[in-house]
């Protein structure tokens, strides 16, 4: 019999918990051949989160669990979640079921078929604000274009991976973490299901516009250097414009004297410059921070408690 582990982050979500297993055991229990277990992480939870996870754990032998010491990210939840998985296949999922469990027999054929992973994709944003939906298409078309990495457009955590390609994205351990590039950077070949998108049943997003945008200013500096190319070229092409503007300014002061005309011109080339310094200098510290962040080695995640043995 092989074996599957369901790695879940979960911030907040006392609400969902024991609906979440009981709907998923529900379609696993029909799949022959597989025995099914439970990671979840708690990624510093402020409500029951924790307590609940214990009873689960108390209460079924499949529930394992790993408790942070405060919050840490979604990201360094699942690599906890990964870090300490050793079945045959691997399931990344929500618990806010917005992950349809069913679509996990599916899953499980194309893995079978030899696929590495089976990931699934949004065919809808339904439930979801249009404004939202807009800088995220945005995002997945700028990341594709300036990035190494293709992203799939539309396409959720929600997938099933081999122990070949769960044991390869550990080794990246890198703290300022986006997991959609690495599943895709570690290569495999992955196989997409479509899904209509499911509105949250109980508990609230944890997902805020502020904490989406830095999600997305970190994939994108994560796997591109494509912005501070694009401030060497853009500031070649103003020297070489500045440098064109001084020999006319000087032609044209030899030949026709003095010339007082031209504060709009200047007041605009300078706020311009200086938008363009600021603007240089921001990208820049973007790149410095992750810089920062990665040689301090801090760990990603700090354990405060597990059912787990020799946890890691």
């Amino acid at each position: 019999m092989k074996t599957v582990e369901v790695v879940v982050p979960c911030y907040n979500e006392e609400a969902m918990l024991n609906m979440f297993y009981v709907e998923s055991e529900k379609i696993y229990k029909t799949i022959d051949g597989y025995s099914f277990s439970y990671i979840f992480v708690n990624d510093g939870s402020r409500d029951k989160t924790y307590p609940i996870l214990k009873d689960l754990a108390g209460k079924h032998d499949n529930v394992k669990f790993i408790s942070f010491s405060r919050n840490f990210g979604k990201e360094a939840a699942m690599y906890a979640g990964l870090c300490n998985t050793t079945a045959d296949y691997v399931i990344v999922m929500d618990a806010d079921l917005q992950h349809p469990p069913a679509l996990v027999p599916e899953m499980i054929k194309q893995i079978e078929a030899g696929y590495d992973c089976c990931a699934a994709l949004r065919t809808s944003r339904k439930g979801e604000s249009k404004i939202k939906s807009f800088f995220s298409g945005m995002f997945y078309k700028f990341s594709n274009r300036f990035t190494d990495v293709q992203l799939v457009q539309n396409a959720v955590d929600f997938r099933i991976m081999s122990r070949q390609m769960v044991d390869n994205i550990v080794k990246l351990s890198e703290v300022q973490r986006f997991s959609k590039g690495i599943f895709e950077w570690v290569g495999f070949e992955t196989s997409w299901i479509p899904y209509e998108n499911v509105e949250r049943i109980a508990g609230e997003t944890k997902w805020s516009f502020k904490s989406l945008f830095k999600y997305a200013i970190t994939g994108i500096t994560s796997f591109s250097i494509t912005p501070l190319r694009f401030l060497t070229c853009f500031g070649l092409v103003i020297s070489v414009v500045a440098f064109l503007l001084i020999v006319f300014t000087l032609i044209r002061k030899l030949a026709f004297g003095i010339d007082v005309s031209g504060y709009a011109s200047l007041l605009i080339a300078v706020l311009f410059l200086g938008g363009i310094i600021e603007l240089s200098l921001g990208i820049l510290g973007e790149y410095i921070a992750n810089i920062y962040l990665e040689a301090k080695d801090r760990p990603i995640y700090i354990i405060q408690d597990t059912n787990i043995k020799e946890s890691k």
